[in-house]
């Protein structure tokens, strides 16, 4: 782990946060709240935020960490960072929506949303870790 590595982790783990914040906090709050009884209260929830942390550094840790060891020769960054973050929706986000839609009985409206909505964020966040390491994907492509 170096010192790029540990930066880049923060940078996805705030960028991370923030397009949780958006996408759940924002855009799909009011059907959240329609579908309420599927979730813990909101005063209930704070005290596990902790955990909603905890996962966040794990997820920016190891999108960084997968990111950095596929950077290809030759390829430009920021067509790396947008299959990179549709590889990445298409392995995480669409699938668990789909389970959680097949055994919760959330509105499927909600659900394309989720899934529309984070697999938007997903590409972008592909993007940032890419731009971030452009540097890497110029020197893979010196001879």
């Amino acid at each position: 782990m170096d010192r790029k590595y540990l930066v880049a982790v923060l940078v996805m783990f705030v960028a991370w946060m923030i397009e949780s914040m958006v996408v759940h906090g924002m855009l799909l709050h009011g059907d959240y709240a329609a579908a309420k009884q599927l979730f813990r209260p909101e005063t209930e929830s704070q005290q596990y935020f902790h955990w909603m942390l905890l996962a966040h550094v794990l997820l920016a840790g190891a999108f960084v960490w997968i990111y950095r060891r596929g950077i290809s020769a030759g390829q430009p960054w920021l067509g790396q960072g947008l299959r990179f973050g549709a590889a990445v929706a298409l392995l995480t986000v669409v699938p668990t929506y789909l389970i959680y839609y097949a055994v919760q009985p959330m509105p499927g409206a909600s659900v394309v949303k989720q899934i529309v909505f984070d697999a938007i964020g997903m590409v972008l966040l592909g993007v940032v870790v890419a731009w971030w390491h452009r540097d890497r994907a110029a020197q893979a492509m010196r001879p």
